[in-house]
């Protein structure tokens, strides 16, 4: 069999393998583990998660996942997965051969050495990895990139490989974001104004460099350039705080308390720090924020789905990986 020209790395974030107690603690033990998370001193962050978030945290956050959950398993799983399959479908139609494309999670399963051996088996040898983040963070980007480099550890034949570390500002991506807002205010009519709510992370962070939230910003204003909103007509904010210490700024919460006092009648909300819905927009943003909107005395509140595998954000990926692989495909 002809090996293909390159294959294609996946990879989100991860997610628990059931909405249980258990489940949730094996995975949060996981993630926030992870010193590219949280970054305090490991052996005093050791005893706050072994000795209170795990104790306390995995069954409010079960309870949370099962009100979101699918009869076919995770949300964010199952759309990964779509996209996986869609993704490998665009580029065997475009090149006329198969174009291995493997799914991998940077904290739970499959793992990232699942795929590689998946990979390995479909004969690539030569990787073009697509972190699903569209804005580069050391908490996500970064941490994919340890985990590869660890799942490498004991190959004896390293793959060639590289890194699409964001497409914050690309171009198609902007497009699709717009599409996707066209086609909800078609359907459902348009809000005040649109909320682009991305992950938050501690502002300590990006005094250290972390360039994700200005990239969240450039990507806010790409997208409301390419709607044509005016100033007051939409906004960045920040979402998904967690501890004591301050997060950059605005927090999505708040901004929605203000605007319901304010008498703002409708808000749409859109994420565009996620390529597929999962926890923290299908809970998080779309119920517990609207209670809170509507709570402070707002009228009706939308939120816009991700772009999951809709046909333009695939042909999107499939673009990126195309730039990526070039001098690759001729063989």
């Amino acid at each position: 069999m002809k090996k293909p020209p390159f294959g294609v790395l996946l990879v989100n974030l991860g997610t628990p393998t059931a909405p249980t107690p258990k489940a949730v603690r094996e995975y949060l033990a996981e993630f926030l583990g992870d010193r590219r998370v949280v970054d305090a001193p490991r052996w005093l962050w050791w005893l706050v998660l072994h000795g209170v978030i795990l104790r306390i945290r995995p069954r409010r956050v079960a309870k949370a996942y099962a009100s979101v959950w699918r009869e076919d398993g995770s949300p964010l799983m199952c759309i990964s997965k779509d996209q996986q399959k869609a993704l490998a479908k665009h580029l065997s139609n475009e090149y006329g051969r198969d174009i291995p494309v493997a799914l991998a999670m940077t904290y739970g399963e499959p793992t990232m050495e699942q795929a590689g051996q998946q990979l390995r088996q479909a004969g690539a040898e030569r990787l073009v990895i697509l972190p699903l983040y569209p804005q580069n963070s050391s908490s996500t980007t970064a941490a994919v990139h340890d985990r590869y480099a660890n799942a490498l550890g004991p190959c004896p034949h390293i793959p060639a490989s590289r890194w699409i570390t964001d497409y914050h500002v690309y171009p198609l991506y902007i497009q699709a974001l717009a599409n996707s807002v066209r086609e909800y205010w078609q359907a459902h009519g348009r809000g005040d104004r649109l909320m682009m709510s991305f992950h938050g992370i501690p502002e300590r962070y990006e005094k250290k460099g972390d360039p994700y939230p200005r990239q969240c910003r450039a990507t806010a204003a790409a997208l409301a350039e390419e709607l044509g909103l005016q100033d007051g007509e939409w906004i960045c904010s920040f979402q998904s705080r967690f501890g004591r210490e301050e997060w950059v700024k605005p927090y999505t919460d708040h901004t929605l308390i203000a605007w319901g006092k304010e008498g703002v009648g409708r808000v749409d909300v859109i994420s565009p720090a996620f390529a597929a819905d999962c926890l923290e927009t299908l809970e998080e943003l779309e119920v517990e924020n609207r209670e809170t909107f509507i709570h402070a005395g707002g009228k009706d509140y939308h939120y816009i789905p991700c772009l999951n595998d809709r046909p333009d954000h695939i042909a999107m990926m499939a673009a990126l990986v195309n730039e990526n692989a070039a001098g690759w495909t001729s063989n």
